[in-house]
């Protein structure tokens, strides 16, 4: 169960656990704007579960891009990072740079987005031991990537309490 985080201008700025949400609350830097249905239950108190929480106060909201199949893609710009072609997100792959046959981790220096031929072609090997060349090398990205703003717009799915507060998708008529 997410949370909607808002800053003071009620601008969503982040998706965050229920439990950052809760936190927020009690310190008293966040105020509650959207419930969901049930409550957080304490030894000795109940709260309304947060769907939507602003901030009260102005304060830096720095948080480190989570790794996921979608800020990898982001970061890539959608290109398998062999052969430079465009991956459609349903044929997104990862490739372990090291496989982790090999002992590569999961992490943001050691995957790519691959097509499924370049990943096929090199399987379970290296690069170097499968003659391929990486067009970049991976990294993790120091700022917001573009893709990731895509949750600022309210999708099918989504919680219908965060709908208020999310950028609608649609053409406004004049």
């Amino acid at each position: 169960m997410d949370t909607l985080l808002l800053n003071v201008q009620y601008h969503p700025i982040a998706r965050i656990s229920w439990q950052q949400a809760m936190k927020l609350l009690v310190e008293g830097t966040a105020e509650l704007l959207e419930r969901y249905e049930g409550v957080i239950r304490s030894v000795t108190q109940h709260f309304p579960a947060p769907a939507v929480v602003r901030l009260t106060r102005w304060k830096p909201w720095k948080r480190s891009i989570k790794f996921n199949r979608e800020n990898v893609y982001a970061r890539d710009r959608g290109l398998c990072q062999f052969c430079g072609q465009q991956v459609p997100r349903k044929e997104l792959t990862y490739d372990h740079v090291i496989p982790r046959a090999q002992g590569g981790t999961t992490r943001w220096d050691n995957v790519v987005v691959c097509c499924l031929p370049c990943n096929q072609r090199k399987g379970n090997r290296t690069p170097e031991q499968a003659g391929m060349r990486l067009l970049t090398k991976p990294v993790r990205p120091a700022k917001l990537l573009e893709g990731t703003r895509a949750f600022l717009q309210y999708r099918e799915g989504m919680p219908l309490q965060w709908k208020s507060w999310l950028y609608w998708n649609v053409e406004l008529e004049a």
